[in-house]
């Protein structure tokens, strides 16, 4: 597909891809919080300005689950993530930036939970457990008036929280856990120099790739 009449061919086989891609699936799995019910989780992802998505939803907004009734009392979603991007450069590796929201005691849905995390580096099979922060009042007024008005303190743009500067200047609160499942595939990262390490799921010559990789 590379050669044309006049070109050389080898010239061009030596260039090689120019692109990587990252392939993501998953879903996030399950939540605690102690004090909570009733919660809702949204998602996004937050990237590098060289990473571009090519398919799947980059965003998504999972349903309200209630806590199990055994002993654990887990929100579970079993919410899928499925996305695929391209990049020339791992510089900005995609992050999932993830919110729990829930009724507070006047029906209110507030903010329950912030949290962040990358995409795993290396291809394969992930479990990764996010502690989840709230924004803190300041003041005993501001935390009373929010009491009062039912409305907590929350960012306008939760990406924000991808970001480690400015971060800091915000008190927060840990409030629970989220679980996420990841399952990682790279394609041509191998032949761009960059070593993702096993398993060997690179789309390169050798044992046959998962299903679904586009060769």
């Amino acid at each position: 597909p590379w050669s044309f009449p006049g070109a050389p061919s080898l010239a061009m086989t030596a260039a090689g891809p120019s692109v990587f891609l990252l392939m993501v699936n998953g879903q996030v799995e399950s939540a605690q919080f102690p004090e909570y019910d009733d919660l809702y989780c949204k998602y996004c992802f937050v990237y590098g300005q060289d990473w571009a998505p090519t398919a799947g939803l980059e965003e998504g907004i999972s349903q309200i689950t209630s806590k199990s009734q055994d002993v654990r009392r887990v929100l579970v979603w079993n919410f899928p993530i499925d996305v695929t991007f391209k990049s020339t450069n791992p510089y900005g590796w995609p992050q999932i930036v993830l919110s729990v929201y829930g009724p507070d005691v006047f029906g209110n849905d507030v903010v329950r939970g912030y949290g962040a995390v990358h995409v795993p580096f290396s291809p394969g099979r992930h479990k990764r457990t996010i502690p989840m922060f709230v924004p803190e009042s300041t003041s005993k007024l501001q935390k009373f008036t929010s009491w009062f008005m039912g409305r907590r303190p929350e960012y306008t743009d939760p990406k924000v929280v991808a970001q480690g500067e400015g971060r800091e200047v915000t008190r927060v609160r840990s409030q629970g856990f989220v679980t996420l499942l990841f399952n990682v595939v790279t394609k041509d990262m191998r032949k761009l120099g960059y070593d993702t390490g096993p398993p060997d799921t690179q789309g390169t010559s050798g044992p046959s790739p998962p299903q679904g990789i586009p060769r």
